[in-house]
């Protein structure tokens, strides 16, 4: 159980949202800093790195300082923006010296309930994956004995990482808080999450309740992939997408035949913030998703057998996406605890 209440005095000292009423629908109201959202489960900690300010604090300086990578050019937060739901905007996030990512970058919401990371699912806990864009010849192309050396000089990064696990800011330190920031990114309090857990059942339209009478439904099968509270049932799958996959996805790791071109299936929560889509970030729109789930996609071997044409009208297509658009969380984009 959380015991995060003494902390919302603290941080609620400053201001959570800049938001004019413009800006965000009135229906929607800042949680409390870690408050778990109705019908959510809570945040499970690891025992060697249970929650703390301090270690919440140290973690959101090291997400947003550029320090992280080799030449002190890019952060985490530059591939993982706030306001776009910690995902961002490009095909293929641009890393050191603007080399290209290989994959499109996720978002970070609700992180802290995947059981596993990356697309392949290959690295087993939030604190390994850290470890990935560190590495990455074309992410910060650093090394996390040379990162922590280097914040081994900074009176600062000394201070926070004693205050917070009583240790140098060493590649533990290092891990573990960014690993706790993340772990806040708590997100459901979009439109949807109004409807079915706070009863404000008048605030979804007639066309969005049909889309989401046609998500839920046997016709469509969206939810048997995209099911439970963060609409993933983080399953690896292939969607049709091509015939030919010059990524090969899970086969990556596991060297079997049935995992070639799957790949773990995103959360839909904040979609409408989180174009292009698909893993190379080749669709540019929800329009274009849905349109592609209603063709049936490419015939590959392993595609899912619930993949086929669907016989959707424009107007129930469009009416999908409306109900895509409700499981934006206005709240936590725009919360500026988040921010830099």
């Amino acid at each position: 159980m959380f015991r995060f209440r003494w902390l919302i005095i603290i941080l609620l000292s400053v201001t959570f949202f800049c938001c004019t009423e413009e800006s965000i629908e009135p229906i929607y109201s800042p949680p409390e800093f870690m408050e778990i959202p109705r019908g959510f489960p809570e945040v499970a900690f690891p025992e060697d790195n249970d929650f703390s300010l301090e270690r919440w604090e140290l973690g959101k300086k090291l997400f947003f300082d550029p320090v992280m990578s080799i030449d002190s050019s890019i952060s985490c937060s530059s591939c993982h923006l706030p306001e776009l739901a910690f995902s961002d905007d490009m095909t293929f996030s641009l890393g050191v010296n603007n080399l290209e990512g290989t994959r499109n970058s996720p978002s970070l919401g609700n992180v802290a309930y995947h059981p596993y990371f990356t697309r392949e699912g290959g690295v087993p806990s939030l604190e390994m994956q850290i470890l990935v864009p560190i590495q990455e010849h074309n992410e910060f192309d650093f090394n996390i004995v040379l990162l922590a050396e280097r914040l081994a000089k900074d009176s600062i990064y000394i201070e926070m990482a004693n205050a917070a696990y009583n240790r140098e800011p060493d590649a533990f330190v290092i891990t573990r808080s960014i690993a706790t920031f993340e772990r806040s990114l708590i997100s459901g309090y979009s439109k949807y999450d109004q409807h079915i857990h706070y009863q404000n059942h008048e605030h979804l339209t007639e066309e969005e309740l049909r889309g989401m009478d046609l998500f839920f439904s046997e016709r469509t099968h969206c939810s048997s992939c995209h099911g439970g509270f963060n609409f993933t049932e983080y399953s690896f799958e292939n969607n049709g997408l091509y015939l030919e996959y010059p990524d090969m996805g899970r086969f990556r790791l596991t060297g079997e035949e049935q995992d070639l071109a799957k790949f773990k299936v995103p959360s839909l929560r904040n979609v409408e913030l989180t174009a292009p889509y698909m893993h190379d970030g080749s669709m540019s729109s929800l329009e274009e998703v849905v349109h592609h789930y209603n063709s049936g996609g490419e015939d590959h071997p392993n595609k899912n057998n619930l993949i086929k044409p669907l016989g959707l009208s424009k107007n129930e297509e469009s009416e999908l996406v409306s109900f895509l658009k409700t499981l934006t969380d206005h709240s936590f984009v725009s919360n500026q605890i988040f921010k830099k």
